[in-house]
């Protein structure tokens, strides 16, 4: 069996995720690392999972000439120089089969072009990872309820969200370097598997065509002196100064092309969650049907009385971003096959194999950076944004939020 030799570029929290998912899969091996930190322990974990002879790297040029495909696993300011590097080594003579870049794309549409741009000069296939996408729940509930679909009409409703109680790395938290705050960071999740559920089966990922969007940003739990205190002490960031918004909600409304009928897409996404750990929520309403997905409904659940907490090494082994080791604990045994990370990397390494995008190219994510960038308009203008306007869209490929600015103090205080 062919498989696809992959390097990452980055080797941290989802660089380690993905390596989960990847062991649970026969199509890729990882072989190259190029990271400024943490190169070695992830060479460690490649070899205890046992899906390659991974090396570290100097230079992502250096390792180009020897893994069949790079997958991009860094912050988000870093993106666009990291593929600048990746198309220079390609235009010197790497042979590339595919480019992987976990979500979001880009920080707003003037990067995300630029990256577009890009990789149209060496014409290599690319897959943008939306993981929620690749949730087996999800193309579950699409396949029980396909006969529905057909005879009653599709999905008309989906409401999203993806929640917890703050990130792990300090850039995350600052929005001049990750493009915002939660609506950045996971409100692409929330909107870009909304859109997906609501798609009649059998047609492409933009059949539905976006008509306008709403939004709501706050800063609530994290805008408070104590929380601020709290962020400034563990991360060094100063939300007084430059704050992001730690809650987002908003609507998208879209257009079926062939019956004209309006369907909608709410997304939900906080970062004042204080529940078990992350919770992934979707839900949808058809005529006479509907389905709901729930990640904190899990099969295993587990009690740690307070005698027995101080053994507790680790809560992030339980669930992701686990806020509590003590008490009745959801445990989800396979997150990474759980949220979606398994299928989307089968789905990649088979697609470049066979010379294809990913089912997810860079273009649609492009069109994801879009919906974002139009719901920090619509929150900054206090209005529901027009996504048919000519000028409108104009006036987002060059739009930068004010939170994204390091202004956000003169709309979220």
């Amino acid at each position: 069996m062919q498989t696809l030799k992959l390097g990452f570029v980055g080797a941290g929290f989802i660089a380690k995720f993905h390596a989960q998912a990847i062991a649970q899969i026969r199509e890729i091996e990882i072989v190259g690392v190029v990271s400024q930190k943490g190169g070695d322990e992830f060479v460690k974990l490649v070899k205890e999972l046992g899906i390659g002879d991974c090396k570290i790297y100097g230079s992502i040029a250096d390792m180009a000439n020897h893994v069949d495909a790079i997958a991009i696993y860094t912050p988000n300011f870093t993106k666009v120089e990291i593929i600048e590097e990746i198309v220079a080594a390609m235009k010197a003579g790497a042979q590339l089969k595919g480019l992987i870049c976990d979500k979001p794309l880009a920080r707003n549409m003037a990067e995300a072009r630029k990256i577009i741009n890009l990789v149209e000069e060496v014409n290599v296939p690319t897959a943008y990872f939306e993981n929620q996408i690749f949730m087996k729940a999800i193309r579950s509930q699409m396949q029980q309820l396909a006969p529905q679909q057909e005879t009653m009409g599709p999905l008309m409703l989906t409401r999203s969200a993806e929640e917890h109680g703050g990130p792990h790395m300090p850039w995350f938290w600052d929005p001049t370097q990750q493009g915002g705050g939660v609506l950045s960071d996971m409100g692409c999740h929330s909107i870009a598997v909304g859109w997906y559920a609501l798609t009649p089966i059998g047609k492409p990922l933009d059949f539905l065509q976006p008509v306008s969007i709403s939004c709501d940003c706050a800063l609530l739990k994290w805008g408070q002196p104590h929380w601020r205190h709290v962020l400034k002490q563990k991360f060094g960031v100063d939300y007084s100064k430059t704050p992001a918004e730690d809650f987002a909600t908003g609507m998208i409304t879209f257009k079926n092309p062939e019956s004209g009928q309006l369907v909608k897409a709410q997304f939900t996404d906080s970062w004042m969650f204080e529940k078990q750990g992350l919770r992934l929520f979707m839900d949808g309403m058809g005529p006479g049907y509907a389905f709901e997905v729930n990640t904190l409904s899990s099969s295993l659940q587990v009690f740690i009385g307070d005698a027995a907490a101080e053994a507790v090494a680790d809560a992030e082994t339980a669930l992701e971003k686990a806020t509590a080791s003590r008490g009745l604990l959801a445990v989800q045994p396979n997150e990474a096959d759980l949220y979606g990370y398994t299928d989307e990397n089968k789905d990649a390494a088979q697609n470049f194999l066979a010379g294809r995008d990913g089912f997810l190219s860079w273009q649609y994510g492009l069109e994801i950076t879009k919906l974002v960038m139009a719901a920090y308009m619509a929150d900054e203008k206090g209005k529901t944004i027009d996504l048919t306007d000519p000028a409108t869209l104009q006036e987002l490929e060059t739009y930068i939020p004010l939170i994204q600015q390091g202004r956000g103090g003169e709309i979220l205080y």
